[in-house]
C-alpha cells in the first residue's frame, strides 16, 4: 500500500540537480533516494522499493525511455520524466511509453512536489485505497474547502468553484508566493495532453476573476510579466 506521501526514486546523472531534488523532496516529507544511471536504479530498487520514479531521458547507458517503458510494463509505478528535451516528439514518445508526467528543465520544485502528491493519490486510488482531501495550509488565511468546491476567504466569504478552478487554486493557494509558469500550471492541470494549450489557463483565471467580482471578492492572484502566476495571499499588494 502506498504511504500518505509516495516513496520516490530519482535517476539523474547531473549530480548537482540530483542532490537539489533529493534535498527539496526530503524537506517536503518524501522518502527519496537517487542514482546516476538506470543500471544503478535497478540494483537499488530491490533494496528500497518506491512508488514513483523521476527519470531523465539522457542517461548514460540505458535511456530514460527504456526505463519508462519497462516500469509501465511492470505496472503499479508512477513515472515522471524530467528532461532538458522539450520537443513535442520526445514528449509524445514518453507519454506513449507510459510516463505519467513530462516536465522540462529547469524545474519548478514546488510544482513538482504537488504533481508527485497528486500522482501518489491517483496510484493509491487505482490500487483500491482511498484518498483524503486535505485543506492546503496557507499563511494568508485563504483555503480550499474540504469538498474542494469553494475558495474560502480570510473574512469568511466562500467562492463556488468548478472542478478545474478548484484544481488551479489548490495549486496556487497551497504554494503561496511561489511563481508558476503557465506551462507548469498546464502540465499539472492537463497532464495527459501531449500538446499544450496555454490559453486555457488564462480562460480559467479570467472566469475566476469575473466570478469573484460578482461575489464582491478581490482575488490575491497576480500575473508577473515574463515569469508567471502567483497567489500572493494579500489583496493589498
Amino acid at each position: 500500500m502506498i504511504e500518505k506521501r509516495p516513496r520516490i526514486a530519482i535517476i539523474e546523472d547531473n549530480e548537482d540537480l540530483r542532490e537539489e531534488l533529493l534535498f527539496y523532496l526530503t524537506h517536503r516529507g518524501f522518502s527519496t533516494w537517487g542514482v546516476e544511471s538506470a543500471e544503478a536504479f535497478w540494483k537499488q530498487l530491490h533494496r528500497q522499493p518506491v512508488e514513483i520514479v523521476l527519470v531523465d531521458l539522457g542517461l548514460p547507458g540505458e535511456s530514460g525511455f527504456s526505463v519508462a517503458q519497462f516500469l509501465h510494463e511492470l505496472t503499479g509505478y508512477g513515472v515522471v520524466i524530467v528532461t532538458a528535451r522539450g520537443d513535442h516528439q520526445a514528449k509524445l514518445q514518453a507519454l506513449n511509453l507510459g510516463a505519467d508526467l513530462f516536465l522540462v528543465k529547469p524545474i519548478n520544485f514546488a510544482a513538482l512536489a504537488l504533481a508527485l502528491e497528486r500522482l501518489g493519490e491517483r496510484l493509491l486510488d487505482a490500487s483500491g485505497g482511498s484518498t483524503l482531501k486535505t485543506v492546503p495550509s496557507s499563511k494568508s488565511g485563504w483555503y480550499i474547502s474540504s469538498a474542494g468546491d469553494h475558495l474560502v476567504a480570510p473574512n469568511g466569504p466562500a467562492l463556488p468553484l468548478s472542478a478545474k478552478e478548484s484544481e488551479l487554486l489548490d495549486i496556487l493557494v497551497s504554494s503561496t508566493h511561489q511563481i508558476f509558469t503557465r506551462q507548469s500550471l498546464h502540465d499539472l492541470l492537463f497532464e495527459y495532453e501531449p500538446e499544450s494549450e496555454l490559453h486555457r489557463i488564462d480562460v480559467i483565471l479570467s472566469r475566476l476573476r469575473q466570478k469573484a467580482r460578482r461575489h464582491g471578492l478581490s482575488l490575491p492572484i497576480r500575473t508577473i510579466f515574463g515569469k508567471g502566476i502567483v497567489f500572493v495571499g494579500d489583496t493589498s499588494r
